[in-house]
């Protein structure tokens, strides 16, 4: 069981934390082929990446996020007594890099779905507006006594929107085993129906805050994205879902041939992450906090995570950016009832929906792990790298910096 100040550790992790995935049962299967364009080669040896296909070093170069595949997937069929809303940002906004360097941008914005009962959230599907700038969107539940807080917070800046590294910065702290995020869009993304019986608790009066995460590699580009969201009446009886966050550090140091780089060294790559960042690039240490030991170079990082409550996990997820190459996610591990309940051998940054999975019930004291190994050599590869030399990544909320973080979806008794 966690002691009482990891516990609060973890929850002051969150405002720093950035979920990518979407809220349900994701059929990896239903994904059409068309232009989807992986960032990874596939057939590469990670210790040996010349060892490509030239096949596979061309649709590498061609990838990334320069040339991710992002439109939106048609929405799916709607079921008995469901009804679909739009949600759209309130204006045209144009992102550039709030703290004068690095290249991206975090926005936040308040949008009102109109709602005049209480009801089921059972699906979403997220539209961006500029698919060459926006990275990813995160929808994030605010309930009515914190819809002052937001329009006074929007009042504050110029333009639509707020900067919002991390979580949405109306709450001090947010609880990483209770996050108020309920749906998002990355590359590969389609519209997500939570499954039958289950959903996600809107009060009357709710509003949803988009969290819109704009990469600048491709310019300054006006935006005006928009999601859909997928209700139930809020007299049906479904079990309540929420989303437990796993995130573990990330240490990747410079290659030997490569190391004399300024930001080869760890405390100038974390000075320059939090120059761009702000607060959040504090994530990179407060992780090994949560996770347990002092920062260790290395391709492969991991986290264990201890359940203070019984829960049930029913749907799985994990993310990454541009360096990682493989993610998993295991129940009990170390133990005769180890189970990997997410593996993804060979990551592909235009694939990050979630994984529906059969039911996996935790008791108190039991463990999660998940583990991420991420690779200097593809940064050679991918246009989005193109100029810009090795440096040590730590955690970090740009593009090109890195995260490992795993999602559960889970219900509590």
């Amino acid at each position: 069981m966690l002691t009482r100040p990891r516990r609060a550790l973890a929850a002051a992790l969150a405002s720093g934390l950035l979920l990518l995935t979407a809220c349900g049962g994701d059929d990896p299967a239903s994904d059409p082929a068309g232009d989807r364009t992986a960032t990874q080669p596939a057939g590469a040896d990670a210790a040996s990446p010349e060892s490509a296909a030239d096949a596979g070093e061309e649709q590498a170069q061609q990838a990334g996020h320069d040339g991710h595949y992002a439109e939106p997937a048609r929405s799916k069929r709607l079921r008995a007594g469901e009804t679909r809303t739009t949600i759209a940002m309130p204006g045209s906004y144009t992102p550039s890099a709030p703290y004068g360097t690095g290249t991206d941008d975090y926005r936040c914005f308040v949008l009102d779905p109109g709602l005049e009962r209480d009801a089921w959230l059972t699906g979403t599907q997220v539209l961006p507006g500029n698919p060459d700038t926006v990275h990813h969107v995160i929808l994030f539940q605010l309930p009515p006594e914190q819809s002052a807080a937001a329009e006074e917070k929007d009042a504050t800046e110029e333009g639509e929107g707020w900067t919002c590294f991390g979580g949405t910065g109306l709450e001090r702290v947010q609880n990483v085993d209770r996050s108020s995020w309920i749906g998002a869009w990355a590359p590969g993304g389609e519209e997500t129906v939570i499954k039958p019986g289950f959903g996600i608790r809107l009060a009357k009066g709710s509003r949803i805050v988009m969290q819109v995460h704009y990469n600048l590699l491709a310019g300054q580009q006006a935006d005006t994205s928009a999601a859909q969201l997928r209700l139930a009446p809020g007299t049906r009886r479904l079990e309540s879902l929420s989303t437990m966050l796993l995130p573990a550090p990330v240490e990747l140091p410079c290659r030997p041939k490569h190391s004399d780089g300024e930001l080869c060294d760890r405390a100038a790559a974390l000075a320059d992450v939090k120059e761009r960042f702000g607060a959040e690039g504090n994530t990179a240490d407060l992780l090994h906090l949560l996770c347990g030991g002092e920062p260790e170079p290395g391709e492969v990082q991991s986290c264990v995570r201890t359940m203070s409550e019984p829960l049930t996990i029913h749907g799985v997820a994990g993310h990454m950016h541009l360096l990682g190459r493989s993610l998993t996610i295991e129940v009990n591990p170390g133990t005769p009832q180890a189970r990997t309940i997410l593996n993804i051998p060979v990551w592909d940054f235009d694939d990050q929906g979630s994984r529906p999975i059969e039911p996996v019930r935790l008791e108190p004291f039991e463990q999660v792990k998940v583990t991420c190994r991420h690779v200097q050599w593809l940064r050679d590869r991918l246009p989005s790298f193109e100029g810009q030399p090795d440096r040590y990544v730590v955690w970090g909320e740009g593009t090109t910096d890195e995260m490992c973080l795993g999602m559960l979806q889970v219900t509590r008794p």
